[in-house]
């Protein structure tokens, strides 16, 4: 496997945030997934499908992280179309604990409702 161009710790961090999202108990209703592809970082809501065949799960877009190098990062959030739009309540390019903080806090609650 090729190793991923962006930082493993930033990585590693926001795993480790959405892992604390999502209480041990509830893990059976809701997951948040985090994917890497080149310099991307998406964040997913899967929930088992309502009345779907069993082990089937829905997806929908959360976050995405754009690595812009030099340990900076650019947010977009999913919209209702399910294409990501760039968010413009934070400055681009910022640190990842910026990042994770926003997401965190969700001030305008475009992320998390």
């Amino acid at each position: 496997m090729a190793a991923s161009p962006l930082p493993e710790i930033d990585i590693e961090k926001v795993r480790r945030s959405c892992r604390r999202r999502v209480p041990d108990t509830f893990k059976d209703e809701v997951r948040l997934e985090v994917t890497v592809r080149g310099r991307h970082l998406s964040i997913h809501e899967r929930r088992p499908v309502w009345r779907g065949a069993p082990g089937e799960w829905t997806s929908m877009p959360i976050a995405q992280l754009r690595y812009d190098g030099d340990g900076l990062w650019t947010l977009y959030f999913g919209d209702r179309y399910g294409k990501w739009t760039q968010y413009f309540d934070l400055a681009p390019r910022q640190a990842i604990d910026v990042i994770i903080n926003e997401l965190d806090t969700d001030p305008t609650c475009v992320f998390w409702g």
